[in-house]
């Protein structure tokens, strides 16, 4: 008679037991994956998927050559045209890195869209450069409309947005005052860059002025300030100081002027907004207070013990866009 402790039995008995522990283990690992995705089912994201970047050579397009450069304080007003059967929120740029992000802003409604470079062109016209359809709609724009073209760094969340194919939030819209003084800044054809009076983005310069020999000009005769609803970019000094409204300083008026005004104060009303996010901002850049009057919440900055010193923060103010702004008795 055998026995069960013979090399053979041993041996069919350690082969079972292999086969059985194999079975246990991928029937463990099919049930693992159910929650596992694989590198190829993740969407890409991250910096990472907006590169290679791609800058290029010069080229010619309707007798101007276009030499592709990183400008990271890009800022030009000119004129769109359309990029018919492109997809997504999306643009061609005659010489901005590839892929990058601008702020489109209408230079006649002020609505501010972001869309993502990703090619070059137009090629057959000298614009600032060609939505998709879809960026065109949402810019609420035509063939032509005025435009004013910055370059930003987005948050990744936005990136992704665009980068899918969807649209980004609308962005901060730009008020009336300031339209107006980029609309004097437009060429007949082409592109004109803002940067090249102002250089780069920087903050806003104080300006020092001597005391104004006029009375304190009571509150109650001026309007409250309710026509610019609207937000304003928080760069707006890339704008030339000389395109902004600003009122003279005056002469140095006597001591004992000056020495009355102590007792009452003045500030510096820059605009009122029905929205008290878009007045909180506005007092962020502007370094200023924000107020409730009524439905409105009014910007201001002040108070100063002395008019001159109210006007020069007025001359901030304008300089930041705010041409309407205006100085009015604290007491």
């Amino acid at each position: 008679m055998r026995s069960v402790d013979s090399p053979r039995t041993s041996f069919q008995a350690r082969a079972l037991a292999t086969i059985l522990l194999t079975a246990g283990l991928a029937a463990c690992g099919v049930s693992g994956r159910e929650n596992v995705a694989s590198a190829s089912d993740l969407p890409a994201f991250g910096p990472q998927a907006d590169y290679p970047v791609l800058i290029g050579e010069p080229y010619e397009v309707a007798g101007m050559v276009y030499t592709p450069a990183d400008v990271l304080n890009y800022d030009e007003v000119g004129y769109i045209a359309l990029d018919a059967g492109t997809t997504g929120y999306s643009a061609a740029h005659h010489t901005l890195p590839v892929p990058s992000y601008v702020e489109v802003t209408s230079l006649e409604s002020g609505r501010t869209i972001l869309v993502r470079l990703d090619r070059r062109g137009p090629m057959d016209t000298n614009h600032i450069l060609a939505l998709s359809p879809a960026a065109m709609a949402q810019l609420g724009a035509n063939v032509e409309t005025p435009v004013r073209v910055r370059r930003v760094n987005p948050p990744e969340e936005q990136r992704a947005m665009l980068r899918q194919g969807n649209a980004a939030p609308l962005r901060m819209e730009t008020p009336g005052t300031l339209l107006a003084v980029l609309r004097r800044r437009l060429p007949e054809s082409g592109a004109a860059s803002l940067a090249a009076s102002a250089q780069a983005p920087q903050a806003l310069e104080t300006v020092e002025l001597t005391a104004s020999t006029l009375a304190p000009e009571p509150s109650g005769a001026l309007p409250e300030i309710t026509t610019a609803l609207v937000e304003a970019h928080t760069d707006v000094a890339t704008v030339s100081a000389n395109d902004a409204q600003q009122e003279p300083a005056s002469s140095e008026r006597p001591a004992q002027v000056a020495k009355a005004e102590v007792e009452s104060g003045f500030v510096v009303q820059a605009a009122a907004f029905a929205n008290p996010d878009n007045a909180r901002r506005a007092a962020e850049t502007l370094g200023g207070e924000v107020s409730r009057s009524g439905q409105y919440f009014r910007v201001r900055t002040g108070p100063f013990a002395t008019r001159g010193e109210a006007e020069a923060s007025l001359a901030n103010v304008q300089r930041a866009g705010y041409s309407d702004a205006r100085i009015l008795t604290s007491g």
